[in-house]
């Protein structure tokens, strides 16, 4: 199912339209949007549970998260 404004909003926090305008026309679930603000916000921690490296939309998921921090600074 594709997530809402609001889907994204509940999981990242108030953001921009466009970074949420963004993360819904990638077809994420709520599950790989979770994940990948996990990865961008706790990488280290991820890497020490041996997790795999994201692949796939929770990948793209995580290069607009990291792009749209990278715009704040």
């Amino acid at each position: 199912m594709t997530m809402t404004s609001e889907d994204v909003i509940a999981i990242l926090g108030p953001v921009d339209e466009t970074l949420i305008a963004d993360v819904v026309a990638t077809g994420a679930s709520q599950t790989e949007l979770a994940e990948a603000f996990a990865w961008v916000n706790s990488d280290e921690a991820l890497m020490s549970e041996r997790r795999p490296l994201p692949t796939g939309r929770t990948a793209l998921l995580i290069d607009l998260l990291v792009s749209d921090e990278e715009e704040l600074e």
